[in-house]
């Protein structure tokens, strides 16, 4: 169909020779620019989706350290060798079991709630919420990583060592988690600024 010179086709909407073609939104009208500070041609429903895709996809990533640690975990107390563990032991134990228990439980919710929340359209305050439950779920399973090495070396070796091979574990989890990723934002920030 031909009007005053533009040609439809479909949703999009071709401009005569030397106009500037403006991009046309799912709803068929035209639309403002689409292109986000990352450069991506896509609307703020399609980033926000995309997001939160992104953020599933990278759950996968950490669920499978954590459940295994956690079925680890569950096997202990059944090894006769847990019999001449200590009491500081029992309580590292403990702590483990619990900071795995938390860690797998926020790590599954954004996909639980994803499922739940299935078309209600309300993607941007799941997408928000999704990504704090999964980053109070790494830090969760930080601490989990660090109980179990400090009480496996505990139980090889001697605390002392536990306790220094659990610090430097700590040190090095806080760095690549959450020390890189704020240092490379802070120089973010300053560039765009």
């Amino acid at each position: 169909m031909t009007t005053t010179g533009m040609t439809t086709t479909g949703s999009a909407q071709r401009a005569p020779r030397g106009a500037q073609a403006v991009p046309a939104t799912r709803d068929g009208s035209a639309g403002d620019d689409r292109r986000g500070a990352d450069g991506r041609d896509e609307s703020h429903a399609e980033r926000v989706d995309r997001e939160l895709m992104e953020l599933l996809n990278e759950l996968r990533v950490a669920l499978p350290g954590v459940q295994f640690l956690f079925a680890f975990l569950l096997v202990v107390p059944f090894q006769q060798a847990t019999e001449r563990a200590t009491d500081f032991q029992r309580d590292v134990y403990f702590v483990t079991l619990v900071a795995a228990v938390a860690a797998t439980a926020l790590l599954i919710a954004p996909a639980a709630q994803h499922r739940a929340l299935f078309r209600q359209h309300d993607e941007e305050d799941l997408l928000r919420r999704s990504n704090r439950l999964a980053f109070l779920g790494l830090c969760v399973l930080a601490v989990a990583i660090v109980a179990a090495v400090v009480l496996v070396v505990d139980f090889l070796f001697a605390l002392p060592q536990a306790l220094v091979t659990g610090s430097v574990v700590a040190a090095f989890l806080g760095w690549l988690w959450i020390g890189s990723p704020a240092l490379q934002r802070a120089r973010g920030s300053r560039t765009d600024g």
